[in-house]
């Protein structure tokens, strides 16, 4: 089975570009006004609208507003939804988009609890955990914790890179992979050469 990767935290037209001719299934745009890889939703409307089909357009959330959901999903014209506070499940449900959860992982996380609580999600997101930070530490977790079997699809994430994907890949053996500062020139802003290569870790499973 191929594995599906998502680049996220895009702020520029041309690097979600690059990000597709490499070969990427989904782009990320950050709604976290907090981020430094924050994009407004107009602007990512504007990448959005050249974005090819078949490629999906995700916006990452953080304990928001029902109506800057709402509002900017609309503007965004967005395919899924990726929460990543403490959203319940009730509340990731009730808009008009399929979403995922995002799950910042420790040793004492039951992830088949949250897998059961968040039943109507698409697929959990693993990550790494860090204090004060809901995403986007550029560290990995102990890929141990990653469990081999779940009622839902799991998507590996927290400080991939080209370097280490499919090292990562091997062991966990995730329906798919997210990545951002680890194919970035800096924050916010992507690298042609670590997107190719890290697009070629992957392929090389």
């Amino acid at each position: 089975m191929s594995i599906r990767v998502k680049v996220c935290g895009i702020t520029r037209s041309e690097d979600a570009r690059i990000a597709v001719q490499s070969g990427v299934d989904a782009i990320g745009f950050v709604f976290w006004p907090h981020s430094s890889r924050y994009i407004d939703p107009h602007s990512a409307r504007q990448i959005c609208a050249e974005i090819p089909p078949f490629v999906c357009t995700v916006g990452v959330y953080v304990d928001p507003d029902i109506r800057w959901v709402e509002e900017s999903a609309r503007v965004a014209q967005l395919n899924l939804l990726q929460f990543h506070g403490d959203e319940t499940p009730e509340f990731c449900a009730q808009f008009s988009q399929p979403y995922i959860k995002a799950i910042r992982v420790r040793p004492e996380t039951d992830l088949l609890q949250y897998a059961q609580r968040y039943a109507s999600a698409r697929g959990l997101l693993l990550d790494t955990y860090a204090e004060n930070m809901p995403g986007g530490t550029g560290h990995t977790f102990d890929w141990q914790l990653f469990p081999r079997q779940l009622p839902l699809p799991l998507i590996l994430s927290g400080g991939l890179n080209p370097e280490n994907v499919t090292a990562a890949i091997r062991q966990t053996q995730p329906w798919g992979v997210d990545v951002s500062s680890g194919v970035e020139a800096a924050k916010g802003i992507k690298d042609e050469k670590k997107i190719f290569a890290f697009m070629q870790g992957v392929k090389q499973l």
